[in-house]
């Protein structure tokens, strides 16, 4: 589509129904997905750990093609994606996050699709409008939500400066030309013949294809600085003028208006569900703040009233606090103390309480800057970015010596405050790792750069036991309230006679069990993980003294071993103000506790 200015909303929506918002996002369970890495609508054999593993790597030249394709264009598209609906279904997924899936340049192999050429056109590698719309379809028909990854404040590298890419400066560089085609800088930057440009050079809709909608100020060097790390290029990407002025009196461009239209478009089109805004720490809190209100405003007039836009903010917690309260976003991702500590919890290298003071259980406020409520943060663990780890990156499970513990980390990640996030994989327990991002992007359904170090071999085991633990667990945490929306307390344990305590990394990590309570509308559930490689542990936790009394039972629920489901423990009394359970946690395993009523 060339024009945004040709799309007429009130026919779009007219007698139409769209899907109504969740009523408490928190209740949910994302899914992250790479569109070009996860599925296709061929698909190769199912991977065989004996006989597959590292396939790749038999000749130099097989290693080869498989290090080149990590940089490239895989072939994962819309129809495999929908193909792949009910192995998320069963999984227990309620919402999928979508990465972004508009026109890239025809030139550039910007196979994630953070370089957009055309904001109102779907890439042709992931198929089209009709798709899309298809996907939205079938998801909603299984009770899944669908939430797309938008970019606002950059496009892909559509234009060339006059000589060398400059570093940025507070000043307008000159412009060579936008790119045609081949990505050659050929089209005037002044007087664009759109017509001749159309469909794969420039940008697109044609109301963005002037040199007033970008900024023009060279790449960024220093990723702390204002106002370059708002106005500067992404690398290679070319920053877009969103306006000027501080948060309350802040004017939106003509550029800033045309995308969010844009956005607009695709909800009324598709029926979209929310939105992953990328780089809000490269946006002006105001730019923020007109995408964020607008948006909102236009789903609620076609139902959507909670429609969520999940902002991408990294700097630091209070940062991210400060810029959520300020701009309306519904929740923040990419805040690096979560998917780093809840990843080294699990696996015993830090403290437990590292990562459970990072939540409260009551709203925000000023007392609790750096503390995040359930509802308004996203946690996960394993991305596609993994911004904590700066200079090698690595899915939790290439931890060889931890891995098995990998069913911790999603038991923590369901049954901790904040609304969970899983990243295509890991259910696979996916190993990628290697000194680029590119090594945790591995392609779900095989070719040429398949997950652990293979190529045509697909990964959709729904018998692989993290696989079946995941689904198990997820379908718990539908069952029981408190399980989604319980306050939760990190509990003090002991172990034979030694005295209560918080776990703790006495010897460079953590072999003891960590326990903490979810307690809704005053029922208590009692949960644990057992950091421990090689032993069971029995062990005894605190609980609530104001909501049991001594002698009353408590049943296990669920054991990552069977045996121990529907075992009991009575609540028993250390003195009049504490009480406690005895329970056994398996080996690197997991249990939850309830009261047998």
């Amino acid at each position: 589509m060339k024009s945004i200015e040709k799309v007429d909303f009130n026919r779009l929506t007219e007698d139409r129904e769209y899907r109504k918002s969740p009523e408490a996002w928190e209740e949910q369970v994302l899914y992250f997905l790479v569109v070009d890495r996860f599925a296709a609508d061929n698909e190769y054999p199912l991977y065989d750990l004996e006989k597959d593993y590292e396939n790749a790597l038999e000749t130099e030249e097989k290693e080869k093609s498989w290090l080149e394709a990590s940089y490239s264009w895989n072939g994962g598209n819309l129809q495999g994606l929908i193909n792949k609906l009910d192995y998320l279904k069963e999984l227990g997924v309620t919402a999928i996050w979508v990465s972004p899936i508009f026109k890239q340049p025809a030139f550039s192999e910007s196979y994630h699709g953070y370089g957009i050429q055309n904001f109102l056109e779907i890439d042709p590698h992931f198929g089209n409008r009709e798709d899309l719309k298809k996907l939205v379809n079938e998801a909603h028909a299984r009770d899944i939500y669908v939430i797309l990854d938008v970019i606002v404040n950059h496009s892909g590298d559509v234009f060339a400066y006059k000589g060398e890419p400059p570093a940025y400066e507070d000043k307008v560089h000159e412009v060579k030309g936008f790119r045609n085609k081949a990505g050659e800088p050929d089209i005037d930057p002044e007087s664009p013949d759109k017509d001749l440009a159309w469909p794969d050079g420039g940008i697109w809709p044609e109301e963005l294809f002037n040199l007033q909608s970008f900024s023009r100020k060279g790449y960024i060097t220093d990723w702390d600085k204002l106002p370059e790390y708002i106005e500067g290029d992404f690398f290679s990407l070319k920053n877009i003028d969103t306006g000027h002025g501080e948060l309350n009196d802040f004017r939106a461009s003509d550029a800033l208006k045309v995308i969010t239209d844009c956005y607009k478009y695709w909800i009324a089109y598709a029926d979209i569900d929310g939105f992953r805004l990328d780089t809000v720490k490269h946006m002006y809190p105001g730019a923020t703040r007109y995408f964020v209100t607008e948006i909102k405003e236009f789903a609620y007039t076609l139902g959507k009233k909670n429609f969520y836009i999940i902002g991408e903010i990294t700097g630091g917690m209070e940062f991210a606090k400060n810029l959520m309260e300020q701009t309306g976003l519904s929740a923040a991702l990419g805040i690096n103390e979560i998917p780093k500590n809840l990843e080294e919890v699990a696996k015993g290298y830090r403290k437990a309480s590292d990562y459970f003071s990072i939540f409260t259980n009551f709203d925000l406020a000023e007392e609790d800057k750096h503390k995040w409520c359930q509802n308004n943060v996203i946690s996960m663990f394993d991305d596609h970015d993994m911004v904590y780890q700066e200079t090698h990156k690595e899915r939790f499970a290439a931890d060889k010596k931890t891995a098995s513990l990998l069913e911790n980390a999603i038991f923590l990640n369901l049954f901790t405050a904040g609304i969970p996030c899983m990243y295509y994989g890991t259910e696979q327990a996916f190993d990628g790792h290697g000194d680029d991002a590119h090594y945790v992007r591995e392609a779900m359904f095989g070719g040429d750069f398949g997950a652990f170090r293979t190529q045509d071999r697909s990964f959709f085991n729904q018998e692989h036991p993290v696989y079946r633990t995941m689904s198990t667990l997820a379908r718990l945490r539908r069952e029981h309230t408190e399980l989604m929306k319980g306050r939760q307390y990190l509990r003090e344990i002991s172990c034979r006679e030694e005295d209560f305590h918080y776990p703790d990394c006495d010897e460079g990590r953590c072999k003891e069990v960590i326990g903490w309570s979810r307690i809704f509308s005053q029922n208590e559930y009692l949960l644990a993980i057992n950091c421990n490689l090689k032993e069971d542990i029995t062990v005894r936790i605190m609980i609530d003294s104001d909501l049991q009394d001594p002698g009353e039972e408590f049943i296990c629920i669920y054991s990552s071993r069977n045996e121990f489901i529907d075992t009991t423990s009575k609540v028993q009394e250390l003195d009049p103000e504490n009480y406690f359970l005895e329970v056994t946690v398996p080996v690197a395993g997991q249990v939850i506790y309830k009261k047998n009523s």
